[in-house]
């Protein structure tokens, strides 16, 4: 039996598991736009009509980072695809799974400039780790096929699939492949065991050893063998903005996140370490900061599923192409026995002595008060520890803006698992927060899902906001409400002499009148004490929520390390201002 090309995509959808699409129709994708009505039928594939393009990429890109499943979307030809170019870049440059099916022109107008034609595989060839164009339509299910199979396995990242309007209408039979083979694309999963025992050696003869976790322990689904090699050797841990949750955080080990708002700890860790052990990270310019400057003295070892990725950026002593969870197995299976890993932890006692000494002497902290304010000011920070403390034990997801809340949720919001949080940390799109915790809802309704984001960058996609209350998300937007675009605000202040241009926003729409428009719930707390009464009736409530928590202005993001600076030097704050804490009773430091 034939079936068109829509038909076949359908099929094709059905073969690959896919439970959930993202997207938003136009001309070019009508005929899927109408097989798509069988397959909702039948309840084999839902489809959520989104308000806008980029709102589908992201839920998209939500609902894998919540899951470790590739998102789909389809978008149609023209602005609609170059919609959605911003949540596909965002994908890339986090290295997500997603497969994004767009529309064409029908193939005998392909470069005639027609009605909402835009050349996409062009466009997006900088931003996707793959994309195809498929012209005839018995091509059109091996390429499905090969679309997931390339965003998921090796480095994930996005795969464009653009479909003519005329192969969706074109017939052949469907015949799914029974495997995927691509002679020119054959990751290298396994890892060299001499490579393996060579970075074993090392690491077994520092003295001064660090564990440098990124996204790619996440992606693997590294986070037990990763956790129990750094228990095992009694190595300290730092992770990136990426990595957090791949090693709980809360453990004795954990030395926070590192780079440009890590913690001083981890920083100093990092430039006076004599083995590096990076496992799935990618030694960005946000991580090593002055590139001469960066960890001169130690020896570096660098696991990592991408060739490419290794020695790119920082020259590494053992590299070890490999998938991190396999590599680590392997590692754990060479360690020599208890009783001398016994006697190799204890040599690591002076190394983490120092390591307090550092915390001690910098541990994360904020001032809890405001000079001259009658103490009813709300932190940020505090607001996001108490969001914690209130939401902890149901393990929540995550999601995040761009900006000073991003930095605070990533410093102050203990991750302990892996999957629960969603930020956009390679891009850095402001937009994302809303529409990721919409996918990460779809993809685990049974978990509690919370959006963090600042009161600039929750507008640029505010739209989707009616979807999540279309179909009863329960989702909790905290709106860390600053008024300014904190983080540019804090670069005027810091490095243009308060040279505030363009970053105060004091018009803002009514928070509360806007959800009720939308159907959600809305809360605005101004008083510190009452945001944890606020808090609670925001957990209640069934319906999405939406609370403008209004938080102190002129607070900044510590510690900082400027761009281009070297790690072993972060900025601090005040000394006196430390003072202060220390006296101060209503005072918070997290160490």
């Amino acid at each position: 039996m034939e079936l068109t090309g829509a038909q076949i995509f359908v099929e094709s959808l059905k073969k690959l598991k896919v439970d959930t699409l993202f997207g938003y129709p136009g001309g070019a994708v009508l005929h899927i736009y109408d097989a798509l009505h069988f397959a909702e039928k039948d309840g084999s594939i839902r489809h959520i009509l989104v308000r806008h393009e980029q709102g589908a990429v992201h839920m998209a890109d939500g609902y894998a980072r919540a899951t470790g499943k590739p998102g789909y979307v389809l978008l149609t030809s023209g602005p609609g695809a170059t919609n959605g170019v911003t949540g596909i870049a965002t994908a890339y440059m986090d290295s997500i799974p997603m497969v994004i099916i767009t529309g064409q022109v029908p193939t005998h107008l392909i470069g005639n400039d027609a009605f909402q034609e835009a050349d996409v595989v062009g466009i997006t060839r900088p931003c996707t780790k793959h994309n195809f164009l498929v012209k005839d339509v018995r091509d059109l299910a091996r390429v499905m096929a090969e679309a997931q199979y390339i965003a998921t396995s090796g480095r994930p990242g996005p795969v464009l699939v653009d479909i003519p309007k005329d192969v969706t209408a074109h017939k052949t039979a469907f015949a799914w492949p029974d495997r995927v083979d691509i002679p020119s694309y054959r990751p290298s999963t396994e890892g060299h065991l001499k490579q393996v025992k060579k970075a074993l050696s090392l690491i077994l003869g520092a003295k001064r050893p660090v564990l440098y976790l990124g996204g790619g322990c996440i992606w693997s689904n590294a986070a037990a063998e990763v956790t129990g090699l750094a228990r095992r050797l009694g190595i300290p841990v730092t992770q990136t903005l990426m990595g957090l949750g791949s090693f709980p955080m809360s453990d004795p080990l954990s030395l926070d996140m590192l780079g440009m708002h890590g913690t001083y700890r981890a920083n100093l860790a990092m430039s006076n370490c004599d083995v590096l052990v990076a496992i799935g990270a990618r030694f960005d310019d946000r991580v090593t900061g002055k590139l001469d400057e960066f960890c001169v003295g130690a020896k570096k070892i660098h696991v990592d599923i991408d060739p490419a990725s290794i020695s790119k950026n920082v020259e590494v002593d053992v590299p070890i192409v490999g998938d991190a969870r396999k590599v680590v197995q392997k590692m754990l299976d060479n360690l020599p026995p208890e009783p001398d890993l016994a006697k190799y932890r204890r040599s690591l006692a002076p190394w983490h002595a120092q390591i307090a000494e550092w915390e001690r002497q910098h541990p994360l902290f904020y001032q809890d008060w405001t000079p001259g304010s009658p103490g009813e000011v709300i932190k940020p920070q505090w607001a996001i520890q108490e969001i914690h403390r209130k939401t902890k034990a149901r393990s929540p997801v995550v999601t995040t803006d761009v900006g000073q809340h991003q930095m605070w949720a990533a410093q102050y919001f203990q991750f302990d698992r892996p999957f629960r949080w969603v930020t956009s940390g390679g891009l850095g799109t402001m937009g994302f927060g809303l529409p990721a915790a919409i996918g990460a809802q779809f993809a685990r309704p049974k978990d509690l899902v919370l959006a963090i984001v600042g009161d600039a960058s929750v507008q640029m996609c505010i739209q989707e906001l009616i979807v999540a209350s279309e179909h009863k998300l329960p989702i909790k937007v905290f709106i860390i409400n600053n008024i300014y675009l904190g983080m540019v605000r804090q670069w005027q202040e810091m490095f243009y002499d308060d040279r505030y241009t363009a970053v105060h926003i004091p018009l803002q729409p009514d928070w509360v009148k806007l959800a009720d428009a939308m159907g959600a719930a809305g809360f605005r707390v101004e008083q510190k004490s009452k945001l944890p009464g606020v808090i609670d009736e925001a957990l209640s409530t069934t319906k999405p929520c939406l609370v403008d928590i209004r938080v102190d202005p002129k607070e900044s993001v510590f510690p900082m390390i400027p761009a281009g600076g070297s790690i072993a030097n972060p900025i601090v704050a005040d000394e006196a201002l430390k003072v202060h804490v220390k006296d101060d009773p209503n005072s918070a430091s997290l160490s």
